[in-house]
């Protein structure tokens, strides 16, 4: 009888290069998880679990969850779907901790067959889109800065939420004339962010992510309604049961492992994206090029990346996808394809 994966788990701290906030705050130093699962053959998959705390999570919750799934790991690292389904019905909340032994049994099993998860999945790397970069809220002087720090990228995010916004706006175009797109990270009312947008039309922004808190469907909307730029519902969307509420209030959808909990469910997302007509984003939480990676795979399915986590970092503990140039590029190793740097 075959016997059950053991798992190993590890602390990373990750420091980004500035301070990176958003409307809700922020930090420069992060804690996610390195997972490592092993079966009795000797191969090993990995996976990064990302906690985050507008979702309760912190770095001792996920351990702690990650003790009761260890309970249900599989014999079989290719019962995917049916070890997803015990783990979810196990513990529903800690999306990702099951986000990290999601990506660990994905990577395990790419491994096993010698062939990438892109190629599992009958993917071509080459049609992933260009990743944007994040320019996070600060002082005009220090957003200037990372502006010119960026200067690789040809499509920036600009962090807003703020009472300063349209400062925010004026100092990234005066200071570049690249392709810009928004997210308010639920920092708007509805009166603010209607009185936004011809803002953003004056600025030349292309896409508006999640302007209002994520249960004002009806908000969301009405600025859809209004807007003459793309509406992308990112925290109002965690997993897919939560896309048909949302057919009609937004033009698209912002799929993160670490809110939705596996690499299946992110497969489902899309498909179901797909057949409501919505446009499919994908993004990520500050975190290494592990979680990067995991998310990056499925890259040549969606309309939007924005993949640009472990870029922010001072240092990555791995080597796997890459976002140089705005180009998403895979590695072309079985499984996910890192390696520890």
């Amino acid at each position: 009888m075959a016997q059950p994966l053991t798992m190993e788990t590890e602390c990373l701290e990750l420091r980004t290069r500035h301070p990176f906030i958003i409307a809700r705050g922020g930090r420069s130093e992060y804690r996610t998880i390195w997972v490592r699962l092993r079966d009795a053959d000797g191969h090993e998959g990995w996976g990064e679990a990302t906690p985050s705390s507008f979702y309760g999570e912190t770095a001792e919750t996920v351990r702690a969850a990650l003790e009761r799934y260890a309970g249900a790991l599989p014999a079989d690292p290719f019962d995917i779907e049916e070890t997803e389904r015990r783990w979810e019905a196990s513990l529903r909340i800690n999306a990702s901790a099951r986000a990290a032994l999601s990506g660990a049994l994905h990577d395990l099993v790419g491994k096993r067959l010698g062939v990438p998860l892109y190629r599992l999945w009958g993917l071509d790397p080459a049609k992933a889109p260009r990743s944007t970069f994040t320019i996070g809220l600060d002082t005009p002087e220090r957003i200037r800065l990372k502006v010119q720090e960026a200067a690789e990228y040809p499509i920036l995010k600009i962090k807003l939420g703020t009472e300063r916004d349209v400062e925010i706006l004026r100092t990234i175009r005066d200071a570049t004339d690249k392709e810009i797109r928004v997210d308010a990270n639920c920092g708007w009312t509805l009166k603010q962010a209607v009185a936004m947008l011809p803002v953003l039309q004056e600025f030349g922004v292309t896409v508006l992510e999640q302007p209002l808190p994520p249960d004002q469907i009806a908000g969301l909307a009405e600025i859809s309604r209004r807007a003459a730029i793309p509406v992308v519902a990112d925290e109002s969307c965690r997993t897919a049961v939560d896309i048909p509420p949302l057919v009609g209030a937004v033009d698209g959808i912002n799929i993160k492992l670490a809110k939705c909990g596996s690499l299946r469910e992110a497969l489902r997302m899309i498909a179901v994206a797909r057949a409501h007509g919505l446009m499919v984003m994908v993004g990520c939480m500050i975190e290494s090029s592990l979680g990067i990676t995991a998310a990056a795979h499925f890259t040549p399915l969606v309309d939007i990346v924005d993949l640009d986590g472990a870029a922010l970092l001072a240092r990555d503990p791995f080597v796997g996808a890459t976002i140089a140039g705005g180009q998403v590029a895979l590695p072309d190793g079985p499984g996910l394809g890192l390696r520890k740097r």
